[in-house]
């Protein structure tokens, strides 16, 4: 039986690093180290005094020590650990790839709801005031007519990215619950889904993870293997930049499997499950 420290180093290191960080950032808060307000995401702050970080710390909240934190980092050590393994095995650059478009496309997604007229129209028809009788600003009371689409925190959007694409991949394996029940693994976001719910956590930041993981599954493996070709192709420079980062460089810049060999729009491939 390895060592934590044996089972540490084993873990691929795009994973590795992102459950590192999760889980250090919320030491940090309990150790008082770390203020959540200053790595939240706030769209006024970022754009009107360039606290450009907050687009990326926000990433790496999952919030204080619970069951909710401990079911995330659980997920990460599992279905991410098993992604980059198994599909995503020498492919390093991918992997990394594929969690920066759902960073992306998080921040794009919520600042487009920000953005969009009918919410626009609604706080400027609503005339939100301060406690000084001042106009506040678009953002702000956007947060305030808005509470739903409030997210300061999306890491727990990118674990959820990570359930739904290895779903896909691993789409006929069997899941037990908690000795409760089994299920298909192609079923399991939805059901982790609303077990979170059950727990209190919000529902639209784990429903924006899995609708940002089904974009990337589309355009990477569905569309291909229809015959379009692959949109959302790992750039030049991540392959560069991951294989600095590597020791085992020459994993980053593996070739991707052939569209034929991937799944079909309802199974995923198959793999080992260790």
């Amino acid at each position: 039986m390895s060592s934590p420290a044996e089972y540490y180093n084993s873990l691929p290191p795009v994973s590795k690093a992102f459950g590192t960080l999760c889980l250090m950032t919320t030491v940090g808060f309990h150790l008082r180290l770390i203020n959540p307000f200053l790595i939240m995401m706030n769209y006024d702050l970022i754009f009107r005094q360039f606290q450009i970080w907050r687009l990326v710390t926000n990433f790496f909240f999952l919030g204080k020590f619970s069951i909710n934190f401990g079911i995330r980092i659980l997920m990460i050590a599992r279905y991410g650990v098993q992604l980059e393994s198994g599909p995503f095995s020498r492919r390093t650059a991918d992997f990394f790839w594929m969690i920066m478009f759902a960073m992306m496309a998080l921040l794009f997604l919520v600042l487009y709801l920000i953005r969009s007229r009918k919410v626009k129209h609604r706080i400027e028809s609503a005339g939100v005031l301060t406690d000084e009788g001042h106009t506040i600003s678009l953002e702000q009371g956007f947060w305030l007519l808005v509470p739903a689409l409030r997210i300061p925190f999306m890491g727990p959007s990118i674990v959820f990215m990570l359930l739904y694409i290895w779903s896909r991949e691993f789409s006929n394996a069997r899941v037990n619950i908690s000795g409760l029940f089994t299920l298909q693994g192609f079923y399991l976001p939805w059901v982790m889904l609303m077990l979170n719910v059950l727990f209190g956590s919000p529902l639209l930041p784990d429903l924006l993870g899995i609708m940002v993981g089904h974009l990337y599954y589309f355009c990477t493996v569905l569309h291909p293997r229809a015959g379009g070709r692959d949109i959302l192709k790992t750039p030049l420079w991540v392959h560069k930049l991951v294989a600095r980062w590597d020791n085992a460089g020459p994993q980053a810049f593996s070739p991707v499997p052939p569209a034929s060999n991937r799944g079909s729009a309802f199974t995923g491939r198959s793999y080992r499950l260790s």
